[in-house]
Formats: C-alpha cells, sequence, structure tokens
C-alpha cells in the first residue's frame, strides 16, 4: 500500500492511487478507477517535509483528509508536476556553502585567538613569575648545551657578566642576568627566559674591538628587558595548542618546549622586536656614557663578511630586519668610555683559554 488516503471523517485507510490534470490531483481507486476525491491543486499543501518526517502527510486546506506517500518514486513524480508538493522530496545538502560557512568561522575563530594570544602577550609575560621563567630558560639552556664545552674564565665571564647587568640594571629591569659562553661558533648570541644570554666565543674573538661585542651585550640585554623570549614562548605554546585542539590531540608545556632546536626557532623575534632590541641597546650604552657605535659597526662587519643580505632577500618572511637598514638606525658616533676595561676586554678575549 503505497498511498494511503484518509477521508478525515472516518477511521477507515483507503488505498488509493493519484493522478494529476491541469488543475486537479485526483484520488482513485486502482481497481475500477473510481474516483474518491479531487482537491483543487491551488489547494494542495504538504504538512512538514522528508527531512524530518518519512512520509510527510499532503493535505487539502479546509479539510481533514490526507494522504500519506510512502513511495519515494511517486513522490518525486507528484512533485515535480505540482510545486506545492517539493517538500515530498528530499532538498539537496548545500554542501558547498556548509564547507565555506565553516571554514570562514574556522579562520574567523583562529584569528579572534591568535589576535589574542599576540597583543596578550605583550601585556601578560612581565608578570609571569620570575621563577618560572627562569625555569624554561635553564630548561632550554641544559638542552642546547648538553653536547657543547662552556667556556670557564673567571675573569673574562665576570667582565661580562658586569656589563650585562649594569645595562640591565639602567633599563630598570630588576632580576639577575646570566651569561654563558660557548666555545666555537657562529658568530652569535641569543637570549632565553629568565635573563639567560647565550653567546657563542667566535663573536668575541672575532670582534674588531670591545665596543662591538658591548653593542651585541646590549642588544641582548634589550630583547631580556622587553621580555621578547617570553613572548615569543608564550605565542609557541599558544600557537601549539591551538593546532592540536584543532586537530583532536592534546598539549602541554613541556612538549613544547622539548627540543632545543625547536624551542630556538620558538623564541626566534619578529623584525619589530629586534628593530627594538637594537634601539634599546643603543639608548642604554648613550645613558652609561659608553661607547655606542658597536652595534653598527657589528653589524657593517657581517655585511663585508655577507654581502647577500640574507633578511633582505627574504622580504617579508624575514624574522629580522635588512641588515643595512639596522646599519642606519644605530650608527652613533665612537665617543664615550669603553665598556669594559682593558683587562676585562684581555680576559673575555681569552675566556676560553
Amino acid at each position: 500500500m503505497s498511498i494511503r488516503y484518509f477521508d478525515g471523517e472516518s477511521a477507515e485507510v483507503h488505498s488509493v492511487a493519484v493522478r494529476v490534470t491541469t488543475n486537479e490531483l485526483v484520488i482513485y481507486r486502482p481497481a475500477g478507477a473510481e474516483v474518491v476525491a479531487r482537491w483543487p491543486i491551488g489547494e494542495v499543501a504538504v504538512l512538514g517535509d522528508v527531512q524530518h518526517e518519512a512520509a510527510p502527510p499532503v493535505v487539502r486546506r479546509g479539510s481533514d483528509a490526507r494522504l500519506i506517500i510512502e513511495d519515494p518514486q511517486v513522490r518525486s513524480h507528484l512533485a515535480s508536476l505540482v510545486p506545492a508538493l517539493q517538500p515530498l522530496v528530499p532538498q539537496p545538502v548545500a554542501v558547498g556553502r556548509r564547507i565555506a560557512i565553516f571554514s570562514a568561522a574556522i579562520v574567523a575563530l583562529v584569528g579572534v585567538f591568535w589576535a589574542a594570544l599576540d597583543y596578550g602577550t605583550e601585556y601578560a609575560a612581565p608578570f609571569l613569575p620570575h621563577r618560572l621563567q627562569e625555569q624554561l630558560g635553564e630548561t632550554v639552556l641544559d638542552d642546547l648545551l648538553a653536547d657543547k664545552e662552556e667556556c670557564e674564565g673567571t675573569a673574562g665571564l665576570a667582565a661580562i657578566n658586569r656589563l650585562a647587568n649594569d645595562l640591565a640594571q639602567e633599563a630598570g629591569y630588576r632580576h639577575p642576568i646570566t651569561v654563558h659562553i660557548v666555545e666555537g661558533g657562529p658568530v652569535n648570541a641569543f637570549t632565553l627566559p629568565g635573563g639567560i644570554l647565550v653567546f657563542y666565543s667566535d663573536l668575541i674573538t672575532q670582534a674588531k674591538d670591545s665596543s662591538q661585542v658591548a653593542g651585541v651585550v646590549a642588544h641582548e640585554i634589550g630583547h631580556v628587558v622587553h621580555y621578547h623570549p617570553t613572548k615569543g614562548l608564550v605565542r609557541a605554546y599558544g600557537m601549539d595548542l591551538l593546532l592540536k585542539l584543532v586537530s583532536g590531540g592534546y598539549s602541554d608545556m613541556m612538549s613544547t618546549v622539548g627540543g632545543g632546536g625547536s624551542l630556538l626557532l620558538a623564541l626566534r623575534n619578529g623584525r619589530a622586536a629586534e628593530r627594538e632590541a637594537d634601539s634599546t641597546g643603543v639608548d642604554l650604552l648613550e645613558r652609561r656614557g659608553l661607547r655606542a657605535d658597536g652595534v653598527s659597526t657589528f653589524f657593517q662587519q657581517l655585511m663585508e663578511k655577507e654581502p647577500k643580505d640574507a633578511a633582505a632577500a627574504a622580504g617579508i618572511w624575514s624574522s629580522h630586519p635588512p641588515t643595512a637598514e639596522r646599519i642606519e638606525a644605530t650608527k652613533r658616533p665612537a665617543t664615550g668610555r669603553p665598556a669594559f676595561s682593558t683587562a676585562e676586554w684581555q680576559a673575555l678575549r681569552n675566556v676560553c683559554k
């Protein structure tokens, strides 16, 4: 019984067939073609739709009579002839539109999360307990130095630590700075959370004079006092958490900081932070009455060794400003007191011997 008719006056159920004429939906008995009812097309309606009911009833407005059409093929045929019967046919789901809406919502959510993370760290990082920042920095330091030799020249380490702490105090930074010197290269230095600085000895031995090393120390102190390493770590942790939530995974701090190489990547500063550290470093040297030309001459020396500026070539993808730009921004006259005494500079040059 694919079509059932209820006349609305009795409990009797009639097995019927239907056909569509120009103006009517004709309901008749299959055997003998006896007409049971004639419904004007304009008065035919569907109560519900197949998305919510298996066989929504077809009715005549103003009447209690109804048709139950169970055969999907019959429903489809009638719907093609009578627009009012379209709800009898499942409507195609707008998959593309739904995917677009869902994708837009995900993008918006990620954007809001990242904006909150990016701007929130600017204000939250200085309020993280200093001991926690130290622990994070020490964790990375232990991992990085696991297979490297540290230089242990007492006088040299004392000289560079003295300068670093003098500059930090000049900036109003209330916590101690600790400088570690790793034997060998590259010609580089970086800052970890908690006021931990790491210098490679090649940077010291290849420097033209003490003002260049002082300039690099001042630059790294600029990162410290603006909490750039901590901000970078919080951003990396937040993005790691977001990706794992989106992918159905999980996240924890130790997995984020587990590898020294990956964490150094997370701690890389953006161009705005590098400019801020350059400016702060030069300003601190000048406020202490020290030579401040070493920042620009250090960059100039790098340019002489590597004329092709990788930062400029990378464009917007570089985490550092173009070196030529940094030279111009930090140029200062060679005036002021040396940052190190002659004895300190000699001890620093021999810190690994």
